[in-house]
């Protein structure tokens, strides 16, 4: 009997010192991770992956949270010209909604972000051909794209403020496209109150790369209605007209005298009823040959009297006003419905692997592609 007992306390023991091992190796794993960046379970995936989701903040109190299902993020915290922190992007409260059918909220799309006519396009001698997922065209990467993908997560420190290094590798063949592509996303939330993202992409075989995130803003919060009353500037006196299927013609446009024209600041909703279906065009940024990031687009809200910079190294930026959002998405701010959100994807211009005269989306081996956007808060 005392055998037993005294059997049972040694397993007594062991179990409470297992336990308190355990909990030491959690503490030490929390107190591993860089200042300002949380790290949780956000679920799992229908085939089991766990989903982990981070949270950036600055000193200031601005928050970027950041899933790696999709590299998306899911909450942009700023504060207001009241000083009152506030959501600014639309997205869900969980993870189930972002497995359902949405417009890319948040996610970093590829391995070409926006459109390829018909789905096809002859690279080197070979012709490959990719999903039609948008009527004729192939849009952000086809069927499963970078959005629906588990990204490997790394945070980081940096001399900019808490960071997190996301990394995913797209196998050759993977929705048609050729190489294998090791693409690098760093999301970073500065002291500026900024959201920095550094991009970059390596590849074995030559490939058409155009990444970009797909964040749909609302400044004044994701359940305050349209963002029509929102202020629009931008850097750019040219974009690239559309066909109705919305590729480009080929023509690089003058915004002047058109309802494009926000080289003045002017309002979304001034003019959008003169653009069939609204806006969802590419504006051409004005670089002037420069290799750090440019301003290209100021938006204000005069409720909340936020103001969003954006600032890229990319050519060109889509400005996207939410027209196919018709109330049947329900998130965070309640139904989403048309014009609740607008985006501006940094990026390369649509169809450019179609269009020579356009800025090349072509990545060869030894190379490495990479660009830099930056969205920045103030407030009035």
């Amino acid at each position: 009997m005392k055998r037993c007992m005294v059997s049972a306390m040694m397993l007594g023991l062991l179990l409470s010192q297992a336990v308190q091992t355990r909990e030491k190796e959690m503490e030490q794993t929390r107190s591993a991770l860089p200042a300002g960046i949380a790290k949780s379970d956000f679920g799992k995936t229908k085939e089991g992956a766990p989903v982990e989701l981070y949270t950036l903040t600055n000193a200031k109190g601005m928050k970027a949270k950041i899933m790696t299902y999709g590299a998306i993020v899911t909450e942009l915290i700023v504060p207001d010209g009241a000083g009152k922190l506030g959501d600014v992007i639309l997205g869900f409260d969980n993870l189930g909604q972002y497995f359902g059918d949405h417009p890319y909220f948040g996610a970093i799309v590829g391995r070409v972000g926006n459109r390829i006519a018909k789905g096809r396009f002859a690279l080197h001698g070979a012709t490959y051909t990719l999903a039609a997922n948008n009527g004729p065209n192939h849009l952000h990467g086809g069927l499963k794209g970078f959005d629906k993908k588990i990204w490997q997560a790394e945070p980081m420190e940096s001399a900019d403020g808490p960071a997190l290094k996301l990394t995913y590798l797209s196998k050759d063949g993977e929705e048609g496209y050729p190489g294998n592509l090791t693409s690098t996303v760093i999301y970073t939330v500065t002291g500026r109150n900024e959201l920095k993202i550094d991009t970059s992409a390596t590849t074995d075989k030559a490939t058409p790369v155009n990444l970009t995130n797909h964040a749909y803003f609302n400044l004044e919060g994701p359940g305050s209605g349209d963002v029509l009353g929102h202020e629009v500037t931008m850097a750019a006196e040219r974009y690239t007209p559309v066909d109705d299927t919305l590729i480009p013609t080929g023509e690089i446009a003058g915004v002047k005298g058109t309802p494009m024209d926000f080289t003045k600041p002017a309002t979304i909703g001034s003019r959008i009823a003169q653009v069939k279906g609204g806006y969802d065009h590419n504006y051409v940024i004005s670089m002037e040959g420069a290799k750090t990031p440019v301003f290209a687009v100021r938006v204000r809200e005069p409720r909340s009297r936020r103001i969003m910079e954006v600032l890229t190294t990319q050519p060109g930026v889509q400005f996207y006003t939410g027209n196919f959002l018709d109330g049947s998405l329900k998130g965070i701010g309640g139904a989403y419905k048309k014009h609740y959100g607008f985006c501006l994807e940094t990026q390369h211009f649509p169809d450019s692997v179609n269009q020579p005269k356009f800025p090349t989306t072509i990545l060869e081996p030894g190379k490495t592609y990479h660009h830099t956007t930056i969205y920045r808060f103030s407030a009035e």
